[in-house]
């Protein structure tokens, strides 16, 4: 016997029964996003290689660790996208979006792929919506992003949600930082696990990111960024959280809050659940000032956010959040005679032809099995063909909510139906 074929490790199939929770994540984030006037952008599923390395930072876990990389047969190197900043960017660059208006506010909903350990809330393929704000660098527009973000997640109806916050600074100002840091840590270097020593000399913010315990109680006492933030970092964080105050939003500020790409500057926030153990974090994002220019673009400053749709349905799960059932028809067309699917078919055709969905025997069962059938597709109506009454031009028509049942002609079947199914 044939082994049997299975999905990737880290993959996951979308089947039937569950994509009615996508299509509504899908339909109140574009409703979200209508709202600030976001425009959608689909950009390729792989990129050249370099956008990454160049864009997120060689020395970043999706770079040096997480990323799907080869060689076409051209022998370009190729990167499957792991997030969707760096590819927006490219294609504003590339198309020159940033000639067209001064302000440009895009989002998306898209795959993205990272070689990362399965668990629940991580997968290798994984799913993304997330917007970007291009030419402003608005405290505003920092907030447009955190209450678009919150704004998505409430509609989902999440509720056990914190907003976390923080300033990374100006370039300038963080180097100056990041001396402070290694200074602090040059007491404690041997005493931190050995890929936060590695990152000591490579990236040594995200040491805060580090779940070892030794880590964390080292970085509990490390100087804090913000201690060392240059006055318009300073200022602009203090009118992001007046804003978000204003707005009634409930915050935390988070000094050791720093993102795994090294894009960004000044504002940085995430979303975390009470809901989805260790991987936590529904979304998030900030802003990235320099990016642009980075990728051979014009100084054009930027911020924007990702969030995660397969943690968000987990999330939701865990909070008991009913998105509603799977997509099922509207009519069943059941047939007396079991060689009759012409008859069945024509009746079928006639009402998909007026935007009523209808599904039909094509197996040639019995009629108790065609309306068990029936009761498990959960349809409003069966359109039962092939009785006494179709002498006369007639067929019966069966209420699924009610049992009632009603003599139909043949040619008034769809007038029928349109007339009664949301009456």
């Amino acid at each position: 016997m044939s082994k049997v074929a299975k999905a990737v490790p880290g993959t996951k199939d979308i089947l039937p029964e569950e994509i009615g929770a996508w299509y509504r994540i899908e339909k109140l984030s574009r409703k979200i996003f209508s709202r600030y006037n976001f425009r959608e952008i689909r950009t390729p599923i792989f990129e050249s290689t370099s956008l990454f390395s160049r864009g997120i930072g060689e020395e970043t876990d999706i770079v040096s660790k997480e990323m799907y990389t080869f060689r076409d047969k051209g022998e370009d190197l190729l990167t499957l996208r792991p997030e969707m900043t760096a590819p927006v960017v490219r294609a504003f660059i590339e198309h020159s979006m940033y000639s067209q208006s001064q302000i440009t506010k895009l989002f998306y909903f898209a795959p993205m792929f990272r070689q990362e350990r399965p668990q629940a809330g991580r997968l290798r393929q994984f799913h993304q919506f997330g917007a970007e704000i291009l030419g402003s660098s608005s405290p505003y527009s920092d907030c447009e992003i955190i209450l678009s973000a919150a704004g998505i997640l409430k509609a989902i109806g999440l509720k056990d949600l914190t907003i976390k916050i923080n300033s990374l600074g100006t370039p300038a100002s963080r180097e100056i930082y990041k001396e402070k840091l290694r200074l602090y840590l040059n007491d404690h270097l041997t005493s931190l696990s050995p890929e936060s020593q590695k990152r000591y000399h490579t990236n040594i913010l995200r040491i805060f990111d580090s779940k070892e315990e030794q880590d964390k109680k080292i970085m509990a006492g490390a100087p804090l960024l913000y201690e060392y933030l240059d006055e318009e970092s300073r200022a602009e964080f203090n009118l992001v959280e007046e804003m978000l105050s204003s707005r009634g939003i409930s915050y935390q500020p988070d000094y050791q809050l720093v993102r795994g790409l090294d894009y960004y500057t000044k504002t940085t926030f995430e979303i975390i659940s009470g809901k989805v153990g260790s991987q936590s974090a529904l979304c998030g994002g900030g802003r990235y000032d320099n990016l642009v220019s980075d990728l051979g673009g014009p100084s054009v400053p930027g911020v924007g956010f990702a969030a995660g749709v397969e943690r968000i349905l987990l999330a939701a799960k865990n909070e008991g959040i009913v998105f509603g059932d799977a997509i099922r028809p509207d009519v069943y067309i059941a047939n007396l005679k079991r060689d009759d699917s012409a008859g069945s078919f024509r009746v079928a055709q006639e009402l998909r032809d007026e935007d009523i969905s209808a599904e039909m025997d094509i197996l040639g069962r019995s009629m108790k099995a065609q309306m068990r059938e029936a009761n498990k597709l959960e349809v409003s109506f069966v359109v039962i063909l092939g009785g006494d009454e179709s002498k006369d031009g007639n067929c019966t028509i069966k209420n699924m909510k009610n049992s009632s049942q009603e003599v139909v002609p043949l040619n008034q079947i769809v007038i029928f139906i349109s007339r009664n199914l949301h009456g």
